[in-house]
């Protein structure tokens, strides 16, 4: 079946109210997309943000007559104009393919894959782990997600406790499973994100290859009373620093802190925060972003 797809170019304030409009008009779908390229950081659970431009695009059947619809959208929005937008032609394809084909395996360091499930790994004998897009984020595309696997590759936690805090999709603790950790402790406050990890735990045991420890999971509140050798959390800047105190307080004395998440220009706010608590190695960074790695004093 062929399709059109009716695009409108507006602001994250009415954005909202065009997307309704739409779907009273019977489109097949309605979706948001930004006009700007202007990146949106993990939101808070149960937040929707927008972009400030936001493209509202409309999916139609291509017999599809657009010119009611245009004409009901600016009769329900006069008297003002509506925003600029135009029609196109959607091709016809396996959309479930194409979806798949922009997930490849990916290498992390020297060693370290992350394989989606419909691909075959491409060093079998390497530590392959496979997830998939899905519930939570982190596929580890983002450079912050790279940062940190990249020094997980570099520094195998062997023998390890380690605590993934705000694991998310629990890439992090997978990778630190299959590195070699003793104990893993996924922590986050989102049930979501706890739910994904344990899916993506489970879908690695059972996908052969080496074993990995159990990596329990845990919402802050109900994280038993350890203290790890690696505490690594990737969330951002601001939660970080108000996280200072309970991480540190998570990590032995010689132990390792990994930090990422933040933009470059937040950096020093982050490391005053761990100030008289955390040595830190010189700062990495990939693109805008940074990873900030140190050992407890």
């Amino acid at each position: 079946m062929s399709w059109l797809q009716l695009i409108l170019e507006t602001d994250a304030d009415r954005a909202p109210h065009f997307a309704a409009l739409l779907e009273q008009s019977e489109a097949a779908a309605v979706t948001f997309q930004d006009s700007a390229d202007q990146p949106l950081y993990e939101p808070p659970p149960g937040a929707t943000p927008l972009w400030q431009r936001t493209r509202v695009v409309a999916l139609y059947p291509a017999a599809t007559d657009t010119a009611p619809i245009i004409a009901a959208l600016e009769l329900a929005i006069a008297p003002e104009a509506l925003p600029a937008w135009r029609i196109e032609a959607l091709e016809e394809r396996d959309w479930n393919r194409a979806w798949m084909e922009g997930f490849a395996p990916q290498r992390y360091g020297e060693r370290l894959w992350i394989v989606p499930s419909w691909h075959t790994p491409p060093e079998p004998h390497a530590v392959n782990l496979l997830l998939d897009p899905g519930l939570a984020f982190g596929t580890g595309s983002h450079p912050t997600t790279r940062l940190c696997l990249e020094w997980l590759d570099r520094h195998p936690p062997t023998g390890a406790t380690l605590i993934d805090y705000g694991c998310g999709s629990g890439i992090l603790a997978l990778a630190a499973a299959a590195l070699g950790a003793a104990e893993v402790h996924g922590v986050d406050n989102d049930p979501q994100a706890l739910l994904a990890t344990r899916d993506n735990r489970d879908r690695n045991a059972t996908a052969g290859g080496e074993q990995t420890p159990p990596i329990s999971t845990w919402l802050p509140e109900q994280l038993p009373p350890i203290q790890a050798d690696v505490v690594i959390a990737n969330i951002l800047a601001n939660p970080l620093i108000e996280l200072a105190d309970r991480l540190c307080a998570r990590l032995r004395p010689g132990g390792q802190l990994v930090l990422s998440g933040i933009l470059a220009e937040q950096a020093d706010q982050v490391i005053t925060a761990y100030a008289g608590a955390i040595h830190f190695q010189p700062i990495a960074q990939l693109d805008e972003w940074v990873r900030l790695d140190g050992v407890r004093y």
